[in-house]
């Protein structure tokens, strides 16, 4: 089937502000389709612009309306984007519904998918119930907004808030496209970037799970969410602890799938293998949207990868392993597999005797993570484990006499008291190969201070004991026979977290100390996906690949350590690019350089600075920020400098600083 595409299509809301949307529609259709809908605010015009293309001209092709809509306040549509997941941006959304199933291309039934910020707002505005969304896909989101985004992690401040919210004010600091706004243009931007928030303070000032973060987090009444959900995962991404949660929480039709990807739609999945997931899409889009019997529901509730053992390398373009088909969820095919801490420093089936094991780890531990979030680029996968596990303390367990795969949370249970009021405790689960080399397979980080409550954080009481439960990351990973099972725990994990306010040791008694793996006892009903499709991609020019880099140092005169990741000309791998149907130029460079001494936390400094380019002959813009970070023992700092260039010169200059107290963090 052909497709005919309009460029830009205006949606009017009710007080006046117009979203900008591009509309893909099945050419020579003679009755009216359905629609399926993405609302982000990712730039329609050049910043999704190839993405779009593929995905909803295949959607086109497949018979249905694609809709791909910029948030009010982003790329050309008007209006002001004060923050992420407000509740205007769900009214909006649901405006937007409404005006679609009103449209006589469309036959009323709406479907809305999302990855990231949209498969958020794809279970928000689910949860509100328009009566013309049918059926969602959400990709890469999570029902938690405290405990599983890019702010905080198990009650620590991600050093990616400051990475993403500085991305965000320069993404929002670009201005909307004259070919499509006209001349006002230059207005518009020039007001869009006079209301541009200080985004990382703004999520900073909330540092625990209050109202802010309740709002928008569909675990908290699971009940509004009535229309069926196909939610998708990847265990090199950093949302997929949401799909089990989801399989779980809602009554309603849901099915699952995790596969071995990052960051991005698993069609162009990396690690691989990707699938045909526009394929598996579309199955689902004709149950709900078109009443067609395509089998979706005969398929296990959840299709998740079962990883095998690999090497550790910082960079990997495909996964060996393979699908496995689970029909319910919990599964009675998954049951706990206890290992005791030992005395000895092993771990094993028998229940231990009573040790004490204190660790201090120094403050750059945790350079051997690899980045929170996988994106596809090269360098950003966990290392090596056993850089970091010289500062942990190490329990494993001996050659493993048969397999074992585990799929789901492992969780710590383990008796633990500090010496500070405020202590993090950094549990990672690693696979040890028979050469030594130690793969990670699952981690968590908790701050003790929320070991009972995220609402309501508690200072620890210097050496009491503590039985405290720490939940990690969902994995998908099968153990070989003669490998090792490791865990290891620490006290902090510099770059990905911010450190605690001050040196803290932990002692962890045995005893009582436990770890229970979701062992997988078969592997179910057969799963499997065909092979990737896309529709016809946006014509594009690489201008100049770009360079990624990735770099940990250790000064052995001053005692600093410094961790620098940097990306020329594209921020995730992409190079510098021109969309050929607009002429527009888009380049994106990114540098961070973190800091910190391995035995004062207060050491710790961030600098990101980052050049963001938009235009074409006869329209050149850019914006440049500098951000940065530092702390005392009882507030953060946060400062940064925007500027923004029309053809060169300067147009608007903006400084923001500000400081916010520590909340047992």
């Amino acid at each position: 089937m052909t497709v005919s595409v309009e460029e830009n299509v205006w949606i009017t809301l009710k007080d006046g502000c117009r979203l900008a949307a591009r509309l893909w529609l099945p050419a020579g259709a003679h009755r009216p389709a359905p629609a399926i809908l993405e609302y982000i605010p990712y730039r329609k015009r050049d910043g999704t612009r190839a993405r779009d293309a593929a995905m909803h001209g295949y959607y086109a092709e497949h018979g249905y309306a694609a809709v791909r809509v910029d948030m009010r306040g982003s790329g050309d549509s008007g209006g002001h984007l004060a923050d992420e997941y407000l509740l205007l941006e769900q009214e909006d959304a649901l405006e937007v519904i409404a005006w679609i199933a009103a449209q006589p291309w469309c036959d009323g039934a709406v479907g809305m998918q999302g990855k990231s910020w949209g498969g958020f707002n794809a279970l928000q505005v689910a949860a509100r119930r328009p009566p013309a969304l049918k059926a969602i896909i959400t990709v890469y989101s999570t029902d938690s907004r405290y405990t599983d985004d890019i702010h905080f992690m198990g009650g620590c401040l991600l050093n990616d808030n400051l990475w993403w919210g500085s991305i965000m004010m320069a993404y929002q600091a670009r201005p909307p496209d004259p070919q499509i706004v006209g001349d006002g243009w230059r207005a518009q931007w020039l007001e869009r970037l006079h209301a541009l928030p200080f985004f990382p303070a703004l999520w900073l000032r909330h540092q625990r799970f209050d109202a802010y973060w309740r709002h928008g987090s569909v675990c908290t009444d699971w009940a509004a969410i009535a229309c069926p959900v196909l939610a998708i995962g990847g265990w090199a991404d950093s949302y997929t602890n949401a799909v089990p949660r989801l399989l779980a929480g809602l009554g309603g039709p849901c099915l699952g799938i995790i596969g071995p990807w990052g960051h991005v739609y698993p069609h162009d999945g990396v690690p691989g293998p990707a699938i045909g997931f526009l394929h598996e899409a579309v199955r689902w889009w004709d149950h709900w949207l078109k009443g067609r019997d395509t089998g979706v529901l005969r398929e296990p509730r959840l299709r998740a990868y079962l990883q095998d053992s690999v090497a550790p390398d910082g960079t990997r373009s495909d996964m060996p392993g393979r699908w496995v088909g689970v029909q319910e969820y919990p599964s009675p095919s998954v049951a706990a597999r206890r290992l005791h801490l030992q005395a000895d420093g092993s771990l094993a089936a028998h229940p231990a005797a009573c040790r004490d094991f204190t660790i201090c780890s120094p403050q750059s531990h945790g350079k051997a993570a690899g980045e929170w979030m996988a994106t596809g680029c090269p360098g950003e996968h966990p290392t090596d484990q056993r850089l970091d596990d010289g500062g942990a303390l190490v329990f494993e367990t001996a050659p493993l006499e048969r397999e074992l795969a585990v799929l789901g949370c492992p969780q710590l249970d383990v008796t633990v008291s500090a010496d500070a009021p405020v202590a993090y405790l950094v549990a990672t689960l690693s696979d040890r190969a028979p050469d030594g080399r130690v793969t990670r397979v699952s981690y968590q980080v908790l701050n003790l201070t929320r070991r009972d409550s995220d609402e309501h954080p508690a200072p620890l009481q210097p050496g009491r004991f503590y039985d405290v439960p720490v939940r990690l990351n969902a994995c998908g990973h099968l153990f070989r026979h003669g490998h090792r099972i490791r865990l290891a725990i620490a006290t902090c994990s510099w770059p990905m977290i911010w450190p605690a306010p001050c040196r803290a040791t932990l002692t962890i008694r045995t005893g009582q100390s436990s770890l229970a793996l979701p062992e997988l006892q078969d592997d179910g009903v057969p799963a499997g996906f065909p092979p990737a499709e896309r529709g016809e991609p946006a014509p594009a020019t690489q201008l100049d690949p770009g360079t990624v880099r990735r770099v940990s140092l250790q000064d052995h005169v001053t005692g600093e350590n410094s961790y620098v990741t940097e990306g020329i000309g594209g921020l995730f791998g992409e190079g510098v690019i021109r969309l050929d149907e607009t002429g527009t130029v888009m380049s994106h460079s990114l540098r961070r350089d973190l800091t910190i001494r391995d035995d004062d936390p207060l050491s710790a400094r961030y600098v990101l600075t980052q050049r963001l380019d938009t235009g074409r002959d006869g329209w050149r813009t850019h914006t440049e920020t500098i951000s940065e970070m530092r702390s005392a023992a009882a507030a953060f700092h946060l400062s940064c400098r925007l500027r923004a260039f029309e053809d060169g010169q300067c147009v608007f200059e903006r400084h923001w600083s500000e400081d916010i107290g520590r909340d047992l963090v």
